[in-house]
């Protein structure tokens, strides 16, 4: 298969993917399995796609999450990942045990999404906007 071949390929199924039509997709994944065309890595990969696609091919909807003004990206995850985990637990000379990140992450998930009340009932904490995690 030519580089242009390849290339009009995966314009078309990128096409397919945003109008939800995962199925041509799909198939194809399917017949280039059975095709014996590839081998090694490369089938291993395919098959791994192929299998991807099966079991998330009723997600893989973007026309009607882009009808429902949703967001097609993952830049706003990363970018909330980023403020709410690296900007605090990331700075120079930290090192934190799995169980310390995690008992730590628990009071900073609670700070930000206004709960922090609720693990200290009954003891009266300053409303301030400053994180007590730094």
């Amino acid at each position: 298969m030519s580089e242009i071949a390849i290339r009009y390929s995966f314009q078309l199924y990128d096409q397919f993917l945003y109008e939800s039509l995962s199925y041509p997709v799909l198939r194809s994944l399917t017949m280039l399995i059975h095709s014996q065309l590839f081998t090694g890595k490369s089938f291993t990969t395919l098959l791994q796609v192929q299998a991807y696609f099966q079991r998330h091919h009723r997600h893989i909807r973007y026309r009607h999450f882009e009808q429902q003004q949703m967001p097609l990206g993952s830049g706003m995850v990363e970018s909330a990942c980023k403020w709410l985990i690296q900007q605090r637990f990331k700075g120079v000379g930290m090192r934190w045990s799995e169980d310390g990140f995690n008992h730590l992450l628990i009071l900073r998930l609670t700070w930000v999404n206004e709960r922090f009340d609720s693990l200290f009932p009954g003891v009266t904490i300053p409303k301030s906007k400053a994180s007590p995690i730094h």
